[in-house]
């Protein structure tokens, strides 16, 4: 039998969320971002009782690429970085379309250079090339306009400054993994996540919360 997930891999492992044989791979790699495993599922407890080492390998090198991609922010804006990152995890578009690191690359773009224009009173919006980007925006604008309520040149500076680390960071990845169109959204979903949410596949030790220095 072939897994109904990947469509390529023999299908060896029963998978109780989907009710389904799946393949080892898409078991590891899928866990609790795609899948929404039971906590009684017996892969899903060995793995969290015994991580593999390219797992342990892969939180080390995924919290070591958000820690500097947020380098240099003051408190503020570490804040607001947090905030969007968590954000951007959890975003589902409403169409069929999964959001992919171009997206947020033009949406973090297109919105930085928006506040810089108008921190320097020119008020000019500019857009995004592609429609999902766009839809990206929006979704963010309210998340922006309830971080600074009051506005002012200094939280357009400070957001504009944290976008351009989000667009920064998402095209890093997307030049580590080229192959993934995916990359820093899979590392968003991975690290950062809300209070009281599911926890990361393979452990039980991260913190709720993304902490920078």
């Amino acid at each position: 039998m072939t897994c109904p997930l990947c469509g390529v891999r023999n299908a060896r492992r029963s998978c109780p969320a989907i009710a389904q044989q799946i393949c080892a791979l898409c078991c590891g790699t899928k866990r609790l971002s795609e899948i929404r495993c039971p906590d009684d599922c017996g892969y899903l407890q060995s793995a969290r009782e015994h991580p593999a080492a390219a797992i342990v390998r892969r939180q080390a090198r995924d919290w070591s690429l958000l820690i500097e991609g947020a380098r240099d922010l003051s408190a503020t804006q570490t804040d607001l970085f947090l905030v969007l990152a968590t954000f951007l995890a959890d975003y589902q578009p409403s169409e069929l379309h999964m959001l992919l690191d171009e997206d947020v690359t033009e949406a973090a773009g297109s919105l930085a250079a928006t506040f810089e224009t108008s921190a320097r009173g020119v008020i000019y919006e500019h857009r995004p090339a592609s429609l999902p980007a766009e839809r990206l925006v929006s979704a963010i604008k309210p998340l922006l306009a309830e971080a600074g309520p009051r506005g002012g040149s200094s939280f357009e500076r400070d957001a504009a400054v944290v976008l351009r680390k989000l667009e920064d960071a998402a095209a890093r990845m997307r030049n580590l993994e080229p192959a993934n169109r995916r990359s820093f959204v899979d590392l968003l979903r991975r690290v950062v996540r809300k209070p009281g949410g599911e926890p990361p596949p393979a452990t039980q030790t991260e913190p709720t919360r993304l902490i920078l220095p």
